[in-house]
């Protein structure tokens, strides 16, 4: 089996249709028909289900697809490696990042690093965390940072800071002249909220129940600033990070520090605990570590 093969089959199980996946790949769909054949001949049985003309990853190939992504990762991984070794200020880093640390920590970061190691570069993936942690796990990013804390023994994590969490209401609200609150005075409101199971989602979804509310939800989003462009229409209240000094905030949303106890979101760094990271990744990781933020 051919790692170019590899690559066809990962391709075609993304995309379920050959003609697509040739296309894509920029290949003859007999050519990738056959590949298929003898992939599957190999593997001792069926990777997809033919349904209506289009393929279907069965059980089977959903196994192999994952091993697949892992063996192209770790062939990837290997090259970088040597590479860097042959010249240790060069090589790349596939970094995954939370949509919230956009606006200020993973750009600054970067900034300061690319001073330091001009050189490395970076091929960067910005998403949710449990799509960031997927990533991770199957080798398509080598580190990531992303809140909170992912669940398994297959992760390694360091703590780089922690911020508080707040609820975000409209300017004149009943609620933006207190200085802090604690989760239960928001009982009653509309509530926006991220979808499940957005890291922050699942931590409101904790504060709700510390205080016994059983939320209103008008709208479930994928992005925080969504969420406080509609607590500035109007639509609700939100659970959002309390926004550093100097970022910009939305004029129309008050910041109201929660007093509760689990109203603090934990950022770190997460790595795949079985696969050593390449010199370029590692010193990215060892600066992260020593230049994180006190909290």
């Amino acid at each position: 089996m051919h790692l170019e093969e590899l690559q066809w089959f990962v391709v075609l199980a993304e995309t379920e249709h050959v003609t697509e996946a040739a296309a894509e790949l920029g290949i003859s769909q007999p050519t990738l028909s056959r590949a298929l054949a003898r992939f599957e001949e190999q593997a001792g049985t069926p990777l997809f289900d033919r349904v209506n003309r289009r393929l279907r990853l069965n059980p089977y190939g959903r196994i192999m697809v994952e091993h697949a992504r892992r063996s192209l990762a770790e062939m990837q991984s290997a090259t970088e490696r040597i590479a860097a070794l042959r010249d240790p200020d060069t090589g790349r880093v596939r970094l995954a990042f939370l949509h919230s640390l956009a606006n200020w920590y993973v750009p600054e970061q970067l900034r300061r690093f690319r001073e330091a190691a001009p050189g490395i570069g970076f091929d960067l993936f910005q998403g949710p965390a449990h799509e960031i942690t997927e990533r991770v796990l199957t080798g398509r990013a080598d580190v990531a940072i992303t809140s909170p804390r992912p669940a398994g023994s297959g992760f390694t994590w360091h703590r780089l800071y922690a911020e508080r969490l707040c609820l975000a209401v409209p300017r004149g609200h009943r609620l933006a002249s207190r200085a802090r609150v604690r989760m239960s005075a928001a009982a009653g409101e509309p509530f926006v909220a991220l979808e499940q199971p957005f890291g922050l989602r699942l931590l409101t979804d904790a504060l709700w129940a510390e205080d016994g509310i059983e939320p209103e939800i008008v709208f479930e989003a994928t992005e925080i600033p969504t969420m406080e462009g509609l607590v500035a229409a109007g639509f609700g209240v939100a659970v959002v990070p309390l926004p550093r000094e100097g970022t910009e905030a939305t004029a129309k949303v008050v910041h109201v520090p929660l007093t509760n106890v689990g109203a603090r979101r934990e950022v770190g760094l997460v790595w795949d605990r079985d696969r050593t990271p390449s010199p370029p990744t590692e010193r990215f990781t060892i600066f992260l570590r020593e230049s994180s933020p006190q909290q």
